[in-house]
């Protein structure tokens, strides 16, 4: 398996098993067939309410001896509901009970957007929300470095930063983001900030890279590009004689990025981690950067507030 490295020379899998969406009684087997198909990279995140599922399917892993713990990369989110610094730790930990672990490999602020302090479920109105000029990102970010201090995790990141945040968060630190997570796929480059990270030795995730087709109504637009449907991206598949999912999955691995697709069947969860046994040439990736419109399947639109505390949270 391909894999990337971080600063102080941990690995990282380039091709990681996502669990958004994934369903009670199906996410722990799809973890378990993951594992045993050769997976080592399993990301999760606090509010997929998913990761007590997890954990009892790591520990039946770990149990039976499919895999050591050490040998597995774990990634999870803290939630826009625990960004006050004395409710960082008490959150991580929260995870850490429900998947069965004393650490972390990678604990991702999962927004640049903060609710009120223990809000159930998404917000109601804009007073659940609370602005990061009352609450702001350094805060948060102070308590994530304090949790990696404690051995809590091993290395620590943000997820959805704009390169704007990204240099705030830089300046008032000298412990820096060791990964972006953010939407990447061939209609949504983001070469610029790509570019950024990689300058700033900053690893990338792109999630939705199938363009995240089941997510629910009401987060997508009328008349959404298909990635799986692009005649471009089904052409190069041929050629290769892999799925049209297998060269979405490959672009990323191309632009040193990690991906982490999203799925609870046995034979795509084994196929998509094939991707890594074959590559994309200059001129399939060149046909393939010509596909970018700038069309995001997550917009971000359901944190904007009409009183003004968040507006476009990308900085677009």
């Amino acid at each position: 398996m391909k894999s990337l490295k971080f600063r102080n020379g941990d690995q990282i899998a380039q091709i990681g098993l996502g669990t958004w969406k994934s369903k009670d009684g199906l996410v722990g087997e799809a973890v378990k067939t993951a594992v045993k198909s050769g997976y080592t990279h399993i990301d999760c995140a606090a509010t997929y309410g998913n990761e007590a599922e997890i954990g009892e399917a790591l520990t039946d892993l770990f149990d039976a001896g499919e895999i050591n713990r050490e040998d597995i990369f774990i990634t999870s989110k803290l939630w826009n509901n625990a960004h006050k610094k004395e409710d960082v730790i008490p959150a991580l930990k929260q995870t850490l009970s429900d998947l069965n672990l004393d650490y972390l490999d990678l604990y991702l602020i999962h927004w640049p957007v903060a609710f009120k302090s223990g809000l159930e479920g998404m917000p109601q109105s804009d007073d659940d929300f609370v602005s990061l000029e009352d609450l702001p990102i350094i805060k948060t970010w102070e308590a994530m470095v304090e949790a990696k201090k404690q051995g809590l995790v091993k290395h620590i990141g943000v997820s959805n930063f704009s390169i704007k945040k990204l240099k705030d968060l830089m300046s008032k630190t000298d412990e820096h983001p060791e990964m972006n997570q953010v939407e990447l796929h061939p209609y949504l480059h983001q070469d610029e900030l790509v570019n950024f990270c990689h300058e700033n030795d900053i690893l990338v995730t792109a999630f939705s890279p199938l363009g995240s087709q089941d997510r629910i109504p009401e987060m997508k637009a009328d008349n959404e590009p298909s990635l799986l449907e692009n005649p471009v991206v089904n052409a190069i598949a041929e050629k290769h004689d892999v799925s049209a999912a297998q060269v979405l999955l490959n672009f990323h691995l191309q632009r040193n990025c990690i991906v982490i697709p999203k799925s609870t069947n046995a034979g795509r969860i084994k196929q998509n981690l094939k991707t890594a046994n074959f590559d994309l040439t200059q001129d399939e990736m060149n046909e393939l950067k010509t596909l970018d419109k700038h069309f995001r399947y997550v917009n971000g639109k359901f944190f904007e507030t009409s009183d003004g505390k968040y507006e476009n949270i990308y900085d677009e």
